[in-house]
């Protein structure tokens, strides 16, 4: 089922950059503490999903959300990084924790 079947269309398109919310609500959040107010560039949109931390409430995560792969640089993400510059590291993240 397509996305915009699910009547859930997505804001943002790959090769968009973004930024991750920076927040830190309590609860059961799918999004890593450590990527959190960190900028990337959306790699590929997934569909669209209930949300989990809908569902680890017991909710029914309706409506769905559209889901993201977001590629970052590790250097961005990690101060300090002496890795290969071209190292990434890739998060599926859902849309209402995304900036553009």
């Amino acid at each position: 089922m397509t996305v915009e079947k699910m009547g859930t269309v997505p804001l943002y398109n790959v090769g968009d950059r973004i930024r991750v919310r920076k927040a830190a609500p309590l609860g059961h959040i799918r999004t890593p503490f450590y990527i959190r107010g960190h900028a990337g560039v959306v790699e590929r949109v997934c569909g669209a999903f209930p949300n989990p931390e809908e569902l680890a409430q017991q909710r029914d995560g309706l409506p769905a959300r559209p889901l993201y792969r977001v590629r970052f640089r590790q250097r961005d993400v990690w101060p300090g990084y002496r890795g290969n510059p071209a190292d990434v590291i890739e998060l599926e993240i859902f849309q209402h924790w995304i900036e553009a």
